[in-house]
């Protein structure tokens, strides 16, 4: 069976995220999105657990589904127990601040494991992506200790403040900075700003999967970035295909365009500076505006630590395709922002058309689309398939700019206001 999860997002208890991080609305957009298998994020957390242990119930071992839903059981999501802890510790003279998500096949072995990081001396209750002062590879001790089939992903693997690449806090290797641990890490995931190509070039990330995940603070992110299976509905199955990187069960990521996530080229933002890898090195790393040290990005990063040239895949890599959120192609669409009332009605008339919003993306044909009152959109879904966008790369923390149409082609063309 084929299905697209998302296992990386957080509840409401985690800082900065909306309050409608609840399993009620979690569950309805899964169903817009077109998600089977989504992460419950946050089961860390004693209020959230005692929620997640509350509201679901077993469906495929491993897997739950929301109590009392009105969809039939084959048709309900998949919620998948998941969370992701902040370590932050001084090693190798340096401090390190490394998120990691790990995935749990039970409520006793997320418990167990709880337990063991509260007599490790975690506070749990603090956030829902906890802080913990805990080296990176006693948390991933711990954790398999405590349910030896539990997943550890190091995630968005290039961020400059909080990942295991890092260029203001991290590491050089898996090695580095698990030790002999490393043996357990079969998956990272890629971030929004980076996609898989640009870890290919790096030889020695050859035995890891590449995973992509949304790391959504509100529902309406949700599916941002997938990662897509062909497998039984189960825990043991999805983690066996990540494993093994079958190509025939684990088929494929849903990326962002990297250049837009917001850490992709290097920069400084309070002085509105955003530069590629090869202007930093002539600025030898200092902003040319203030002299202070730029924010070194996931592009500069990633190619640090390559030894591949650019263009390199290797065997058994599993592919990605780079998608731009519905919402957003709806906006340029119509010519107005994304957070509009237009946008809103729709987007969500769309999905009442087709079904959710990877089927427009991804699997109805261009013709189909275009028979419908949705022609310049499906015209901007043709373009972000085929890679003809342009965009201003995102830096220092400040997204990047897709555009899907030129000024000649908005100038050429009335946008679409059918519906309006």
């Amino acid at each position: 069976m084929e299905f697209i999860a998302d296992l990386h997002i957080h509840s409401k208890y985690s800082r900065a995220t909306s309050s409608q991080m609840e399993l009620e609305p979690l569950n309805q957009w899964a169903k817009i999105k077109g998600i089977q298998v989504l992460g419950s994020g946050d089961f860390t957390h004693p209020i959230w657990l005692a929620d997640l242990i509350k509201k679901l119930e077993p469906a495929e071992p491993g897997l739950f589904v929301l109590k009392n839903a009105e969809e039939d059981f084959k048709n309900k999501t998949r919620f998948l127990l998941t969370s992701e802890i902040s370590c932050i510790y001084k090693k190798n003279g340096r401090v390190r601040k490394i998120h990691i998500v790990f995935l749990a096949p039970s409520f006793e072995g997320a418990t167990k494991i709880n337990k063991d990081l509260v007599s490790a001396g975690g506070n749990l209750k603090s956030d829902g992506r906890p802080i913990l002062g805990l080296d990176a590879k006693k948390l991933v001790e711990i954790v398999l200790n405590a349910e030896p089939e539990a997943f550890v992903i190091p995630a968005h693997i290039y961020t400059p403040w909080f990942s295991l690449f890092g260029s203001r806090s991290g590491f050089n290797s898996l090695e580095e900075c698990f030790e002999e641990y490393s043996k357990y890490i079969y998956a990272a995931e890629t971030g929004l700003s980076s996609d898989p190509a640009m870890s290919w070039r790096n030889s020695s990330l050859d035995k890891i999967a590449f995973v992509s995940s949304s790391d959504a603070h509100s529902p309406s992110k949700l599916g941002r970035e997938a990662t897509v299976f062909d497998t039984e509905l189960s825990y043991e199955a999805i983690i066996q295909a990540l494993k093994e990187k079958d190509p025939k069960k684990f088929l494929y990521t849903l990326e962002f365009y990297p250049e837009e996530g917001k850490y992709h080229n290097d920069g400084h933002r309070e002085c509105g500076v955003c530069l590629s890898p090869e202007e930093s090195r002539k600025y030898n790393n200092l902003c040319p505006v203030c002299g202070r040290p730029l924010t070194i990005g996931v592009l500069n990063r990633a190619a640090e630590l390559s030894d591949r040239p650019i263009g390199f895949a290797p065997e058994k890599a599993a592919p990605f395709k780079s998608i731009i959120p519905l919402q957003e192609i709806i906006a340029e669409s119509l010519g107005v922002g994304p957070s509009s009332k237009k946008v809103n009605l729709a987007y969500h008339q769309m999905i009442k058309d087709f079904g959710s919003e990877f089927a427009i993306l991804l699997k109805y044909s261009i013709d189909s689309l275009s028979k419908t009152p949705w022609t310049r959109i499906a015209e901007g879904i043709k373009k972000m398939r085929s890679g003809d966008v342009s965009i201003a790369p995102g830096y220092d923390g400040v997204f990047g700019k897709i555009r899907i149409f030129s000024d000649q082609e908005k100038n050429n063309c009335v946008f679409q206001k059918t519906l309006f």
